[in-house]
């Protein structure tokens, strides 16, 4: 994936392990390019840990404040996409640790949340209904889902990482994280189940 980031610039061609080398050098100005890179899913990933936009975005800014003040320490034989992504985990959890009291492995009360708009051009009006009906029913399971759950799923589905890159993101051994995913899958089926029973 590290070699997956092509761009030109100045008819150079730029790879996140040029830039990388930049940023290590002193360079600032190649934050850019692994910002632009990364800021999407790394901002997702946080609001799927945080649960509040406005805190996503203040730690999504914490994270790359990080990178630049670490930057000396990464390691370029690991993976910059999980030493990224553990230092947003640890930002995540020491934030949630002191402002929310309870348990990172406890299912929060689920709540109403606002659903997720699927807009397709080509579906038609049924299929568009069926769509929405469905991220509304996962994104409201996913709400059920205790912290630990929600990030596993979010890494290895939205996220398509690796079982040994979310190890090291979460900083966990790869035993716990295939456990944890087979739980979290075990949950969201479960809540799923049965908030279609009560639908029906």
């Amino acid at each position: 994936m590290m070699g997956g980031f092509m761009a030109v610039a100045l008819g150079t061609p730029v790879t996140i392990e040029n830039e990388l080398a930049r940023l290590r050098s002193g360079d600032l100005d190649a934050i850019g390019a692994l910002m632009s890179q990364y800021q999407h899913r790394l901002y997702r990933y946080l609001v799927r840990m945080v649960r509040q936009p406005a805190t996503a975005e203040d730690l999504f800014q914490q994270t790359w404040l990080r990178v630049m003040e670490r930057i000396k320490s990464y390691d370029p034989q690991r993976s910059f996409e999980a030493w990224l992504f553990s230092l947003a985990h640890n930002l995540a959890v020491d934030y949630l640790r002191r402002y929310r009291p309870e348990s990172l492995d406890e299912p929060l009360p689920s709540g109403e949340t606002p659903a997720a708009r699927i807009e397709s051009e080509d579906a038609g009006a049924l299929d568009a209904m069926l769509a929405r009906e469905r991220a509304v029913l996962l994104v409201s399971a996913m709400e059920g889902l205790s912290m630990a759950h929600r990030e596993v799923i979010t890494l290895r589905f939205e996220e398509e990482m690796k079982l040994q890159e979310m190890a090291e993101v979460m900083n966990i051994p790869l035993a716990t994280v295939k456990t944890r995913l087979h739980r979290a899958l075990l949950s969201l089926r479960q809540i799923m189940t049965e908030k279609l029973a009560t639908r029906n």
